[in-house]
């Protein structure tokens, strides 16, 4: 059984989940979101009766802050951590990561995404695409799942996935939205991975942000819909060279009023705008056409 640990990470209205398997003699955590909310992570732990010491494995799907921001605490009681062999350097020696995000958020660092220290390499294993690893009753399956992020994978229990972001952004009885930050968005490695999925005969996924997907055929329709139809909107733009700041307001527009067609009252547009910035939208998915067309000009 998959039991979903809530961060309630409030600071930006981001809805943040662990995932956490129990075995008789191992207990599996899936992501660990960031360190700013890791008293709220051990409180959700102390209700299936664990402490962070009692976690002997974590997994992760990238190594975004949101994601595995925490992964080091872990670490630091003995766990086992896993991660894809393109985001393995960046938990070793973090320092370039928090560098960047730092860049990003300023003054609001440490209050949205706390500290990020060094990983032991022998506590890391690199994972490999279609590795299995088996824990007493059960088995993951690895799948990597880059275009949300290169260093992206997702982890197959049965019928069921633990997706991270490449199956979105998706709470109960709301509809998907696609995060599209920088730098490294890629359209058709994403619209792979998605096809991917749909090769699994999942009856569910579980998102990180937020909880448990069905079905899972109509949802991964919606994601692909919306990011080809949120890269083709942006790309004629990138040809005209329009500065992707002047972009924001007019595809924030763009975007809510494909959310208020999709049922979004008008109080809760705010915070869509909160959890999916379109300022980050903008900015990867105009990334990924700039390179794309500088490419493309020196065939």
């Amino acid at each position: 059984m998959i039991h979903i640990l809530n961060h309630k990470f409030e600071r930006i209205a981001l809805p943040i989940a662990s995932f956490l398997i129990k075995t008789p003699n191992h207990n599996i955590l899936f992501e660990t979101g960031p360190h700013s909310s890791i008293k709220e992570l051990t409180a959700e732990l102390a209700r299936h009766s664990l402490e962070i010491k009692d976690i002997d494995q974590v997994f992760l799907t990238h190594i975004h802050l949101d994601h595995a921001g925490a992964a080091w605490v872990f670490a630091e009681q003995g766990a086992k951590i896993y991660v894809h062999p393109k985001g393995y350097k960046h938990l070793a020696d973090p320092s370039r990561l928090m560098e960047s995000a730092r860049r990003i958020y300023q003054d609001m660092m440490d209050m949205l995404w706390g500290e990020m220290h060094p990983i032991p390499e022998n506590q890391l294993h690199i994972l490999n695409d279609h590795e299995e690893f088996t824990f007493d009753d059960i088995t993951i399956k690895t799948h990597f799942t880059p275009g949300h992020a290169v260093h992206h994978a997702a982890f197959q229990i049965g019928d069921e996935l633990i997706a991270g972001d490449v199956a979105g952004v998706k709470e109960e009885g709301a509809p998907s939205v696609i995060p599209c930050p920088p730098p490294d968005i890629h359209i058709e490695d994403w619209l792979a991975s998605i096809e991917r999925l749909r090769t699994l005969n999942l009856k569910a996924v579980y998102v990180t942000h937020f909880g448990k997907v069905s079905p899972v055929e109509q949802h991964l329709d919606e994601i692909e819909f919306l990011l080809k139809d949120w890269s083709e909107w942006i790309r004629p733009y990138v040809e005209k060279e329009v500065p992707p700041k002047e972009l924001i307001k007019p595809m924030q527009a763009y975007i809510l009023e494909q959310l208020k067609e999709r049922g979004i009252s008008e109080d809760k547009l705010t915070t869509y705008e909160f959890r999916n910035p379109t300022s980050a939208n903008v900015f990867g998915l105009y990334r990924y056409w700039k390179r794309k067309l500088e490419f493309e000009k020196k065939k």
